[in-house]
C-alpha cells in the first residue's frame, strides 16, 4: 500500500482509530453514495495501515525497554 496522506501521518493512534471507527459506521449504515463510499473505504484503509504501523512501533519500543543492556528482563510483550 502507498504511504498514507500527510494528514494521516500526523495523527495520533487514538485520533486515527476514532476517525476509522466513524468511517466504518458510515459505511455500515449504507447511506453514503457509491463514490463517497469508495473514498471513505480508501481513507479507512490508509487509517488502518497507519494504526498498524503505530502499534508495531509501540510494540518495538516496549520490547526495547524489556530487553535492556543486561539482556532480557522478562518475556517480550505480545500485542496480537
Amino acid at each position: 500500500m502507498a504511504d498514507a496522506p500527510a494528514d494521516i501521518d500526523g495523527l495520533t493512534f487514538e485520533l486515527a482509530l476514532s476517525e476509522l471507527e466513524r468511517i466504518v459506521a458510515q459505511l455500515e449504515s449504507g447511506q453514503a453514495p457509491l463514490d463517497d463510499s469508495i473514498r471513505l473505504y480508501e481513507r479507512g484503509a490508509a487509517l488502518k495501515a497507519h494504526c498498524e504501523r503505530r502499534l508495531e512501533a509501540a510494540r518495538l519500543r516496549v520490547e526495547k525497554i524489556v530487553v535492556g543492556a543486561n539482556g532480557p528482563t522478562a518475556e517480550p510483550a505480545e500485542f496480537n
